[in-house]
């Protein structure tokens, strides 16, 4: 490992909704939207992260904000590694003179394909990699959260973010069954936009979906009807109006969102070996991602499986944190360095 001594090694969540850089021996350093403004007439890059962000919906028409990663997997491949390059400058600002290029560990869906993991690691090193390692998402966030992943025991995290849900059993360093869906945050976030539209006839944006779901929505039956005021533009008359909307009604519309996780993390289960499923039994599932902070959905979870459900100390954090601990078992990825080709559950 003395390889490594003058590179400042970095671990990247490289999220559908956020980016998040990990700088090894000093934790999370860089936590912004994977979002990048862009002038449509000369392809220049104008803005990353949280500068672009306040640009949705407030931009001319030369200027187009988007999103280079979508359900997990890069959508804008060129946009993606200038967005990179961006994070990794600026999480390598306080570098060592002596430093050489960082080794990279990066985050992937558990069900992404060979192509797509190859753009990320082209990506990756386009961006200013000596080298790229892809890490499973759901191993990386079990790491981050603490559980035992290299020990001859069952483990089950379920990792919900913003562009895919993952559900695996980990045993022994690797994953023994899991199973990747591309329904999250923004599912419910355009189920509430379809929603408004539908009911008021009022066009909202990304924006205020979110803080809705963030505000009202849960799982299940919840105690209380709080509501908010969003503002939006009338399909009608096309001027602004301002509509009140319940959290009892948000519920229901990221109701289907809500089942099909929970499905998935029972069809996961049904696929899990015995011994396993007794490891589980006793220490319970693990909640990480945004999707975690649905209220009540730990005790909806647990209804349905019968298991205790818990939610990881920094939910938001443990894919990245759990990417950057692996930068110690660097040896492990250089050995098995598709995480495409790995097994999983049909």
């Amino acid at each position: 490992m003395g390889l490594f001594g003058f590179s400042q090694d970095l671990g990247i969540d490289l999220g559908t909704a956020n980016t998040l850089v990990y700088l090894k021996d000093k934790g999370v350093i860089v936590r912004e939207p994977s979002v990048v403004a862009k002038n449509n007439q000369t392809g220049e890059v104008l803005a990353v992260g949280n500068e672009a962000r306040k640009m949705i919906g407030r931009t001319p028409a030369y200027i187009t904000v988007i999103r280079p990663m979508k359900d997990g997997v890069i959508a804008d491949y060129e946009t993606t590694a200038q967005m990179m390059k961006y994070y990794i400058q600026k999480a390598l600002k306080t570098r060592s003179s002596f430093a050489s290029k960082p080794n990279i560990m990066v985050c992937v869906p558990s069900g992404i394909t060979m192509v797509e993991e190859r753009a990320v690691i082209d990506a990756t090193k386009q961006a200013g990699a000596k080298e790229a390692f892809p890490i499973a998402e759901p191993f990386a966030a079990a790491i981050g959260a603490g559980l035992p992943v290299w020990e001859p025991t069952g483990s089950m995290i379920v990792d919900i973010g913003g562009g895919t849900t993952e559900v695996a059993i980990l045993s022994m360093g690797g994953i023994v069954t899991s199973q990747s869906i591309r329904v999250a945050g923004d599912e419910m976030d355009d189920s509430i936009i379809q929603h408004v539209r539908k009911k008021y006839n009022l066009m909202i944006g990304e924006r205020t979906a979110e803080e809705v779901k963030m505000e009202l929505s849960g799982a299940g039956s919840i105690q209380g009807n709080d509501e908010m005021d969003i503002r939006g533009r009338d399909l009608l008359t096309g001027l602004p109006k301002t509509i009140t909307v319940h959290s009892e009604e948000i519920i229901n519309v990221v109701k289907d969102t809500v089942d099909t996780i929970i499905e998935t993390i029972i069809n996961t289960l049904e696929k899990t070996p015995p011994e396993l499923a007794s490891d589980i039994m006793e220490r319970g599932i693990v909640l990480t991602g945004g999707g975690a902070l649905l209220k009540n959905l730990d005790t909806v979870i647990s209804e349905r499986t019968e298991m205790p459900v818990f939610i990881a100390e920094e939910p938001l954090d443990c894919v990245v944190i759990g990417t950057g601990k692996s930068l110690e078992n660097i040896h492990h990825f250089r050995a098995q360095p598709n995480v495409a080709s790995r097994a999983k559950m049909e």
